[in-house]
């Protein structure tokens, strides 16, 4: 009788040793569960919460010549242009955006960093240039620009039609401070501003890139009045110049 007690007793005792040591374990997981998931949302949250943004504008000034010119054939010039881009980088020419005409897709717009304003004008003048032009196609003469770009938006966007847009200002600080607050009509326009800057030698002689998002709006906002008070109200000085084109490479 005895040992059939001391049996028992020792059975139930085995029993909720093993019990015990079951929910223990249970409890260490859950709490261990809990605890990592609790930290990984901290992780995540902090992590958004630090996510820093990307700054697109750039107002550094940058050195630009652009060139606009006839071709006589598209493919045949963008062949002879990438062939001759070591006579560019040996002056400190690179390109940047090449576009072709919107009315004319043999009008040619090459824009290009130039590491040297003085090196830049002198490779412009340079024979070499010249030939390089003549073998690709050239018709005509170029119109070479050179412009210092005081402020570009480098953000990617759908259209690729640009507005290339030069007129004369009666004052660069004048204009720049009316066109600024201009910048809420040109969007509800569908335009865009790209980058805007003035000629290396005179800095009323405004350069500006602009992107047509709604070619029907823009259009139509070219001939309005509204355009035309708030370039007076800026100081332009007669008709501007405007070359539109699509922007068929960045480099």
């Amino acid at each position: 009788m005895n040992k059939s007690l001391f049996t028992s007793l020792l059975f139930c005792a085995a029993m909720v040793l093993f019990l015990t040591s079951c929910g223990g374990e249970g409890s260490k997981k859950e709490t261990s569960t809990t605890d990592s998931t609790s930290t990984s949302a901290t992780v995540d949250s902090t992590t958004k919460a630090v996510k820093p943004e990307v700054n697109t504008i750039v107002t550094t000034p940058q050195n630009m010549m652009v060139v606009i010119h006839k071709v006589s054939d598209f493919a045949k010039w963008k062949a002879s242009y990438d062939g001759h881009d070591s006579i560019r980088l040996a002056n400190g020419v690179h390109s940047y955006v090449i576009g072709r005409g919107l009315s004319d897709s043999n009008m040619v717009s090459v824009t290009l960093k130039a590491d040297d304003m003085a090196k830049a004008k002198a490779f412009a003048k340079d024979p070499s240039l010249k030939k390089a032009m003549q073998k690709g196609g050239v018709t005509g003469q170029p119109s070479i620009s050179f412009i210092i770009t005081t402020w570009q938006d480098t953000v990617t966007i759908n259209s690729k039609m640009r507005s290339r847009t030069t007129f004369m200002v009666k004052d660069w600080d004048a204009w720049q401070k009316s066109f600024e607050e201009g910048k809420q009509e040109r969007i509800d326009n569908g335009i865009v501003v790209r980058a805007f800057g003035h000629d290396a030698d005179d800095n009323k002689k405004v350069s500006l890139v602009t992107a047509v998002t709604d070619t029907a709006k823009a259009f139509a906002y070219y001939k309005s009045d509204a355009l035309k008070k708030r370039r007076a109200a800026s100081g332009v000085i007669g008709e501007p110049k405007r070359f539109l084109y699509r922007v068929v490479q960045r480099y």
